[in-house]
């Protein structure tokens, strides 16, 4: 006998990124911090194994009135001040002429959810990269919705020859496609689309939109910490020789780029070449917001318009730091997987780097070797993920050699 809704999958949830985490921090109580690889959440951490919080961040959250914070919203859409703050940060200086609107959202998670829920109906199919985060999946299947997966690269590149097929594909079945595009910084390989790369996506989906309508969720959850910052928005500008038959979608993380992860906070930001798309689309995810979570807390999003407009440099300058740590933490685990002959997947910039490993080794028992030898990773689709957010400098190297040493083992036996 079962209360719950029929179509529901009522097998038990196995997140393995808080499953794995778990045993690295019972591995650190046991054996100390100086024994362990924790390479597992993509949370951003310090030098010294503390999570990072932003001074900035949080020396406003917590001079902000206590009514204003204990207070609902002023709109289920989000505060109007906070809209415009996402406006100002998402697009900088774009000045883009296309039509858009924005609804806050519990994390970027929130805006993807939205998205997937209403662009793809139950029995229809949304189509992700290959190797992608798996909640996209799991958003997708809670929903009745399947899952195709792209070739995420040909060679060293982006494929566009696969993804071109794949929609072409799903065409043939369904009257519209929903893709997933995690760009820049994408999680878990680090790899960012070049604006050439954008160009051809661009005519490559104006050309597929001429059969059925097709919607981009591009989930930009890890943009801001792009090592060329300044630059991590200037694909957007290749949109505005999108068709009228393609929607984008962005799914924005306050909670990453203030990495305040526990405030849940983000934004779904609709745009498209017809006014009327947007409204009708906005209309959907208006109701979405009030069905589901109600609205976003006052004081996550009090904070992120004060951070981006008054505190503006301080917190840049703050971030700036961590981008940078970021970067050389990404060099020295590239230089030492080089040097001893570790596979990676094309990186770029970002929190993660994904190990590829060779076919004829089982990735489920190389990521229980690397537990054995106290490394913790995120076991994802024809890889190993290494969330190099949460390593310091003087680990990461020693890391990609234990890993290849682990490696060869296996390949021995």
């Amino acid at each position: 006998m079962t209360f719950l809704n029929s179509t529901l999958d009522l097998t038990p949830i196995q997140d393995t990124v808080f499953a794995v985490a778990k045993k690295a921090k019972e591995d650190i109580s046991k054996n100390g911090p100086e024994q362990v690889f924790n390479c597992t959440i993509g949370t951003l951490y310090e030098e010294d194994g503390q999570l990072c919080a932003y001074d900035t961040v949080y020396s406003i959250y917590q001079h902000l009135p206590k009514r204003k914070l204990a207070s609902y919203a002023e709109n289920f859409r989000g505060n109007p001040g906070f809209c415009t703050a996402i406006s100002k940060w998402v697009f900088q200086d774009l000045s883009l002429s296309l039509p858009y609107s924005i609804i806050a959202t519990p994390g970027g998670s929130g805006a993807c959810y939205t998205t997937i829920t209403t662009t793809v109906a139950p029995g229809e199919t949304l189509l992700i990269p290959s190797i992608a985060w798996g909640s996209y999946a799991l958003m997708a299947k809670m929903h009745g919705i399947k899952v195709e997966t792209y070739d995420m690269f040909e060679e060293e590149h982006f494929n566009l020859t696969d993804v071109a097929a794949k929609i072409a594909k799903l065409q043939a079945s369904q009257s519209k496609v929903t893709i997933v595009i995690n760009d820049p910084c994408h999680n878990p390989t680090g790899y960012s689309l070049t604006i050439t790369e954008w160009e051809q996506l661009v005519e490559l989906l104006n050309h597929a939109s001429q059969h059925t309508p097709i919607t981009v969720l591009n989930d930009i959850a890890y943009i801001d910490y792009a090592k060329d910052v300044a630059h991590s928005r200037d694909y957007m500008r290749t949109w505005e020789k999108l068709s009228d038959n393609v929607m984008i979608v962005i799914a924005f993380s306050c909670s990453k780029t203030m990495t305040a992860y526990g405030l849940r906070i983000g934004a779904a930001i609709v745009l498209a070449k017809q006014e009327q798309v947007v409204r009708e689309t906005e209309i959907v995810f208006e109701k979405i917001a009030r069905a589901t979570w109600s609205s976003i807390a006052n004081g996550a999003m009090d904070t992120f318009a004060l951070l981006t407009s008054e505190y503006r440099s301080l917190f840049e300058n703050e971030k700036t730091r961590y981008v940078t740590l970021l970067q050389e933490r990404a060099v020295g685990f590239l230089e030492a997987s080089k040097e001893v002959g570790l596979c990676t997947y094309p990186f770029k910039e970002g929190f993660f780097i994904t190990v590829r490993i060779p076919e004829h080794v089982s990735l489920q028992a190389y990521h229980e070797a690397l537990m054995q030898h106290h490394i913790y990773t995120v076991l994802v689709p024809h890889g190993i993920r290494v969330a190099i957010c949460s390593l310091s400098r003087k680990q990461v190297g020693p890391l990609a050699k234990l890993m290849k040493q682990v490696l060869d083992e296996m390949e021995e036996h």
